[in-house]
C-alpha cells in the first residue's frame, strides 16, 4: 500500500474514533451518567448492545464498542463480545457475493457475541482479569451540566476564547475534508453520512459546550490523551501490514496445507487489518473451503475494529484477542466435525 493511503486510512480511522468519543463523552455527561446507568448492572444488555454493534457491516460498530468500553460503559465480556460479531469491511463483499449466507454468519456471530460476552465475563471474574477502568472525567461534575441555553450558543459566538476557534477551526476543516470525500468514503454511502453528522455534532458540541467541558473533556482528554495515540497506532499497524506477501502467495500456502487451514484462518485473525481475511471470503465463495472456516476466521477477526483498543490498552487488546482465538477455533471445530 502507498504510503499516502496509508495516511489517509490512518487519519480517516482516527476522525471517525475521535468523533464518536465526543459523541459518546458528550451523551453521558448529559444524561448526568444515565448511560452508564442504562448498562451497569445489566449484563445481558451490554451483550446484547456490542454484539449488535458489532454486527453492523464495516468497523464503525467496532470502532464505537471501543468508545464504550475506554469510557467504563461496557464489560470485558462485552467488548470480546463486540469484537467477536464484527466481520470488517469484508461484510459487504460477503453480501455481494452470497448474501444468504452471510447473514446466517452475521446471525451466528451475533448469537456467539452474547454467549461468549457472558461466559468470558464469567472467566474473566474466575481468573482476576479486571476490566479497562472507566475514565475518572465520567466523572459528571456540576459545572458539565449547564442546561442547552441559545445564549451560550451566542456568547460562544460573539467573544470566543482562543481554545474554542482553534476547535471550531478543526471541526469545520475535518467537516469540509469529510463532506468532499478527501478522507472517508469516496461516495455518498452510510458510512460518509455518519461521519459527516458525528463531525456536525461535534462542531455544534464545539459551540454550545461550556468552556470547562471544551478544554477538559474534549481537548485536554479526548484529543490530547487518545487521538494522536490511535493515530500513531493505526498508521504503524497499516504501515506493517503493507509489507506483508501478497494474497496470492497467501492462497497457495493454503491450498496447499489444507489440514492447517483452520489454524491459519485464527491466527490470520488476529491481524488487526480487513484485507487478509478476504482470502477465506473469496475461497469460500469459490468452493474451496468449507462455512466453518469462513467462521472461524470471521469469528477472531474484527478488521480495524481493535486498533483504537491498541492505543488506550495493549494489555486488554492482547486479551481480547487471545479470548477469541481460543473460542472461535473451539466453535470451528465443533461446526466442521458436524460438517457444516
Amino acid at each position: 500500500m502507498h504510503i499516502l493511503a496509508i495516511f489517509r486510512d490512518a487519519v480517516t480511522i482516527t476522525i471517525f474514533v475521535f468523533s464518536m468519543m465526543v459523541f459518546v463523552d458528550w451523551l453521558n455527561v448529559r444524561t448526568r451518567g444515565g448511560m452508564t446507568t442504562a448498562l451497569q448492572g445489566r449484563k445481558w444488555r451490554e451483550y446484547v448492545l456490542a454484539s449488535f454493534l458489532g454486527a453492523t457491516p464495516g468497523c464503525l460498530g467496532a470502532f464505537m464498542n471501543v468508545s464504550l468500553y475506554v469510557h467504563g460503559l461496557i464489560s470485558f465480556g462485552a467488548i470480546v463480545g463486540g469484537m467477536i460479531a464484527t466481520s470488517g469491511d469484508e461484510s459487504y463483499v460477503m453480501l455481494s457475493l452470497f448474501p444468504k449466507q452471510a447473514l446466517i454468519l452475521f446471525g451466528g456471530l451475533f448469537l456467539a457475541g452474547i454467549v461468549f460476552g457472558a461466559i468470558s465475563d464469567w472467566i474473566a471474574n474466575r481468573i482476576g482479569i479486571a476490566p479497562c477502568e472507566a475514565c475518572r472525567l465520567q466523572e459528571v461534575h456540576p459545572q458539565e451540566l449547564t442546561p442547552f441555553r441559545w445564549e451560550t450558543v451566542r456568547e460562544n459566538l460573539l467573544r470566543p476564547s482562543p481554545v474554542r476557534i482553534a476547535f471550531l477551526a478543526l471541526m469545520a476543516g475535518l467537516l469540509v475534508i469529510a463532506s468532499l470525500g478527501v478522507v472517508g468514503p469516496k461516495s455518498w454511502n452510510w458510512m460518509r453520512i455518519t461521519l459527516v453528522v458525528l463531525l456536525a455534532l461535534g462542531t455544534g458540541l464545539g459551540l454550545a459546550s461550556t468552556e470547562h467541558y471544551l478544554r477538559v473533556h474534549i481537548i485536554g482528554h479526548i484529543l490530547r490523551k487518545h487521538t494522536l495515540r490511535v493515530f500513531l497506532w493505526t498508521f504503524g499497524a497499516l504501515l506493517v501490514l503493507s509489507f506483508l506477501p501478497p494474497q496470492e502467495t497467501v492462497r497457495a500456502f493454503i491450498q496447499g496445507h489444507i489440514w492447517l487451514v483452520f489454524l491459519f484462518a485464527g491466527l490470520l485473525g488476529i491481524i488487526p487489518e480487513s484485507g487478509p481475511h478476504m482470502i477465506f471470503v473469496m475461497m469460500y465463495a469459490a468452493g474451496l473451503i468449507p462455512f466453518s472456516v469462513l467462521f472461524v476466521s470471521s469469528f477472531v477477526q474484527d478488521g480495524h475494529g481493535m486498533l483504537p483498543l491498541f492505543a488506550v490498552s495493549l494489555r486488554d487488546s492482547l486479551r481480547v484477542k487471545a479470548f477469541n482465538l481460543g473460542f472461535g477455533l473451539a466453535v470451528g471445530g465443533i461446526l466442521y466435525l458436524f460438517g457444516v
